[in-house]
């Protein structure tokens, strides 16, 4: 490192119970965070040899808090603004001094998802924030609130870079860098000025210092793990490669080498065109990565929560028990198999390679087979002239009997979800003694994806545990529920310790939405109402206020609480034109899972089931081919929804009452074309929309739950109605879609629990379970669909 000391260990900070995303160096004397755990802290420089910081937590949420910048102190502000922002897509700015219980001294709102990227521009007079909903904004600190926003996006900003007070690049999700000039700004937006086209998804950005031998003067990482070098004319003048998985920050030292985190579980430093130190962290991935102007020193933060300080300085070292601690803590990490690719074990050099062979590059990494059997990893130092043991590779939690740790629970696996180009690499963490489907439900939720992606991310899981098919859910990291030494393990003979799936006995939802369409379309209807002279169904000023409020509320992930709202959102869905009834029943799908929505009664007492069901099926216009199928699929999601709370799943227990389960099985039996389904005759509605079909089974499963959960729940007569619209499913030759037919088997198992295998009514579906999973295997098979056919058959026998 001609001459100058490598980076090492200064302080290590504890206290966050999450990924820490995002962190900034101000000064020597002050870290700032931002993690998971929906909290920013403050770090206090306490002492300086070894280096001790005290925090505090200056802001504390409900939502992930992902991104933040700095403003400095002011003669207004002395002790300087923190700026944060995550999911809830508010940025928060205050004091580095305040305590969660004050007020924020602004909160800034204009996003519409998540908050990924903040930066202040030089001069301090305005903020630049990047966002998932494919927008950067340039926010003014004098007035506080949106002065420009950049647009031509096509994807999530990942990081935003301001070059000067007029000058501000963007990276994104669709593989573009975009450089825009403020001043060109029309109509308070403003066009790139210049856009450079890259080879993958754009993760991170920073200005890369003057004399950089290569001329560049900015830096991009992508997630294929290369750093890009630039100039602004487009020019690509160098690559840095080093990294083996996505990059997700870069920054420049006042030294002028750069530095870069990663998914790795690595912080490198370049110097010129050459890596010069790699830093392994005993974490999962490194989120982020800042330098402190003042003295050089770096901070990282990482998956595990903890805050990591390095320094070239000896006065700023660790003390030499934390180094050690450190080292160790890297030696003793769990490389999963799948993280460095297939090994042949036996081509593998023993031991001694490491005391005969150097390496080629810092970096550099060689398997090595222990005299044990063992796989371990070794990276090569060239600061230090020798291999240095990074971890143990395994073939999985599961199958090594050792846990991931995440989010302060162990789990089997703790895999990276690659969903779509503006989502990358988010962390799925699965116990096999879970339902995937489950798991995955609660994946999406927890991230704010839509629910389309069930089947890609379940299927994820399932291909990723090697065959591992649907169990019981089960508490998230506890206890092995089936003993250590009975649990089924992936790449082993099934055997009779493998998890169940019937009967079933959680409540499925579909719960994620995207709000700003929905209301975005509402508001255009009202608008129409309103210019129409509609003022019967038209919204007045303190109705559009409600919905806002209402927006703000599920935004936050809160339930809906006010009747009033709630009455509105009713009315919407049963008094405005048939064809504008779809926001409004998807809000109602929204709403559903609050108990006070469960409360609700119509002014003639129906029950918000009465109200889904009618929003879908009646006032359909004449001469149309039927009712909508997007709208029987909002009103079956409404259905489903419903059995989140106690309130909801009440509406549908005995006594029997047309406006609870009754309702619900005419409606089933309607979209099915079967029985008389209440609402006028008909052939079955939306026959092959798949979206429908598992909103549908979705539904009909959670009422097939409650009688299996509440003996006596409801009627046998009732019973046996939702088993013969299931038939319906089972038995429809055309029908052969795997997910579709797995939960409709999943219901119908679990009611043949309840009702008992040998009532005629549960015999007589052996031929059609029979049937459903020969059509899912000629049609690609299922290892969900035959498992539960097996059970099926199994009940039956």
């Amino acid at each position: 490192m001609s001459g100058q000391p490598g980076f090492k260990l200064s302080a290590q900070l504890a206290g966050h119970d999450a990924d820490v995303r995002d962190v900034l160096f101000p000064s020597p004397d002050l870290v700032l965070s931002a993690s998971r755990d929906h909290t920013v802290r403050a770090w206090k420089l306490t002492s300086t040899s070894p280096p001790t910081f005290e925090a505090s937590i200056t802001n504390q949420g409900s939502e992930f808090i992902n991104s933040l910048t700095y403003l400095p102190p002011s003669s207004e502000f002395p002790q300087g603004l923190v700026v944060s922002a995550g999911t809830d897509s508010i940025i928060d700015v205050r004091t580095s001094a305040a305590t969660p219980a004050d007020n924020a001294e602004r909160l800034l709102i204009g996003h519409s998802r998540n908050v990924c990227a903040l930066a202040v521009l030089p001069g301090n007079q305005h903020i630049v924030s990047g966002s998932w909903d494919n927008s950067a904004r340039i926010w003014s600190v004098a007035k506080w609130e949106t002065e420009v926003v950049l647009a031509d996006h096509d994807g999530a900003v990942w990081d935003v870079l301001p070059l000067d007070g007029n000058t501000v690049v963007t990276g994104c999700a669709d593989k573009n860098i975009r450089i825009f000039d403020l001043r060109k700004a029309v109509d308070g937006k403003v066009e790139p000025r210049s856009t450079i086209y890259t080879p993958d998804i754009v993760r991170a950005l920073c200005q890369v210092p003057p004399g950089h031998p290569s001329g560049a003067e900015i830096a991009s990482a992508s997630n294929d793990g290369v750093i890009r070098l630039w100039k602004l004319t487009g020019q690509q003048v160098g690559e840095l490669r080093g990294h083996e998985s996505f990059i997700y920050s870069l920054a420049a030292l006042p030294t002028g080498e750069l530095v870069s985190s990663g998914e790795d579980r690595t912080v490198r430093i370049w110097r010129g065109f050459d890596c010069i130190q790699t830093i392994t962290h005993p974490a999962i991935s490194v989120w982020s990565v800042a330098s402190c102007p003042a003295n050089g020193d770096i901070v990282s933060g990482s998956s595990d929560g903890v805050i990591r300080v390095f320094s070239q300085s000896p006065d700023r070292a660790a003390s030499p028990d934390t180094l050690a601690q450190f080292d160790e803590a890297v030696k003793a990490s769990a490389i999963p198999q799948q993280q460095v690719g297939s090994i042949n074990k036996e081509k593998l050099p023993g031991p001694e390679f490491l005391q005969t062979k150097s390496g080629t590059k810092e970096g550099q990494v060689q398997m090595i087979k222990e005299d044990n059997g063992s796989i371990t990893a070794h990276q090569w130092s060239m600061g230090q002239q020798q291999w240095v043991n990074v971890g143990t590779v395994v073939d999985s939690g599961a199958s090594s009997g050792k846990k991931v740790d995440y989010n302060g629970q162990s789990w089997d696996y703790v895999f990276d979800v690659a969903i779509e180009e503006g989502q990358p690499s988010l962390k799925l963490p699965f116990n096999l003694s879970e339902n995937p489907y489950d798991r995955a439900t609660k994946f999406l939720n927890d991230n704010e994806l839509p629910i389309t992606y069930l089947d890609q991310v379940a299927q994820f899981i399932v291909s990723n545990t090697q065959g591992a098919t649907l169990g019981q859910t089960s508490d998230s990291g506890g206890p092995d529920p089936y003993g250590t030494e009975s649990r089924y393990r992936p790449g082993e003979e099934a055997s009779s310790a493998k998890v169940k799936v019937i009967p079933q006995r959680d409540y499925l939802d579909i719960t994620a939405a995207k709000y700003e369409p929905i209301f975005k379309k509402i508001l255009a209807v009202n608008s129409a109402l309103v210019a129409a002279g509609r003022k019967d169904y038209s919204l007045n000023p303190s109705a559009v206020d409600a919905l806002a409020v209402l927006r703000q509320t599920l935004e936050a992930g809160k339930p809906a609480t006010d009747e009033t709202t709630i009455r509105i959102v009713v009315m919407m869905c049963t008094e405005w034109d048939y064809a504008d009834r779809l926001a409004p029943l998807d809000l109602l799908r929204c709403i559903s899972p609050s108990p006070a929505v469960a409360k609700f009664r119509t002014p003639s007492g129906g029950s918000i089931v009465q109200v889904a069901v009618s929003g879908a099926l009646d006032g359909v216009p004449a001469g149309s081919s039927g009712p909508n199928e997007h709208m029987a699929m909002m009103a079956a999601r409404a259905i489903a929804n419903l059995f989140k709370s106690p309130l909801g799943r009440k509406l549908f227990t005995t006594p029997q009452k047309a406006d609870g389960v009754d309702a619900a099985l005419s409606f089933f039996e309607r979209v099915l074309g079967a029985g008389p389904g209440g609402h006028g005759q008909g052939g079955p509605i939306g026959p092959f929309n798949r979206n429908l079909l598992v909103a549908l089974t979705t539904a009909m499963l959670n009422v097939a739950v409650l009688p299996s959960q509440q003996s006596g729940a409801i009627a046998r007569d009732a019973q046996i109605r939702l088993l013969d619209a299931l038939a319906r499913v089972l038995g429809n030759s055309k029908q052969n879609d795997a997910e579709v037919l797995f939960r409709a088997l999943v219901a119908t198992g679990t009611l043949i629990t309840v009702v008992g295998a040998g009532a005629p009514e549960a015999r007589s579906l052996e031929g059609l379970i029979r049937a459903a999973g020969d059509r899912v295997d000629r049609n690609g098979g299922d290892e969900r669909v035959k498992g539960v056919v097996g059970e099926c058959l199994t009940l039956l026998r």
